[in-house]
């Protein structure tokens, strides 16, 4: 499960929240006076410079006011529930961009991982076709084909492989020479690329 990334803004205006909070909640009625800036600075811990900044936040949108010489006051219980609400979606675009961020540093990731993978499988293959290509292949030579000597077939044109033995009934042909017949039912075993197999094994169906 993907962990959810918070969206962390600056203590001021976290301050400010909490405080648009409370007048939403009820907790500070429209019209009451604030507590004094160093009040809030205390009992928010921080300094009251932090909780000055705090205010006017919530001064410049409506949610309190201030009477020179009197103090900070709640101006609107709806403009606070309002703030906390833009608050919110702005918080939920946040996590957003960022969830979006981390998923695409993890699919970038992922994406090299598995390219180092397909590197590493693509040499793994080449180096076990390169050093494989004197591995003999076994081909069955299926009923109803010709029987016809190596020559006839013309093999190695056909096919690029060369034939290293040939199993005909119980007896083994190593190294068979052109006049060596293939018939219905042998083994012939082949090498050569990793194309071989096929190329043989429908020559030898066909």
């Amino acid at each position: 499960m993907t962990e959810k990334i918070q969206f962390v803004q600056p203590k001021y205006q976290q301050i400010a929240l909490e405080l648009a909070k409370r007048i939403s909640d009820g907790r500070y009625a429209e019209g009451e006076k604030l507590h004094a800036r160093s009040t809030i600075a205390t009992n928010f811990h921080v300094s009251p410079e932090t909780a000055r900044k705090a205010i006017i936040v919530l001064g410049d949108i409506g949610v309190v006011t201030v009477k020179h010489g009197s103090g900070f006051f709640v101006a609107s219980s709806a403009k606070a529930t309002e703030f906390i609400e833009q608050y919110q979606d702005v918080e939920s675009i946040e996590n957003v961009k960022r969830e979006i961020h981390e998923s695409a540093k993890r699919q970038q990731a992922e994406s090299q991982h598995f390219l180092g993978l397909l590197n590493s499988l693509v040499e793994q293959t080449q180096s076990y076709n390169e050093d494989n290509k004197l591995q003999p292949y076994e081909v069955v030579v299926k009923e109803g084909f010709a029987a016809s000597t190596v020559s006839e077939l013309n093999f190695w044109h056909n096919t690029g492989a060369t034939i290293v033995a040939i199993k005909h009934q119980n007896k083994m042909i190593v190294s068979p020479g052109p006049l060596a017949v293939i018939e219905p039912g042998d083994f012939v075993y082949v090498v050569g690329d990793e194309l071989a197999y096929q190329r043989v094994a429908n020559f030898l169906t066909a």
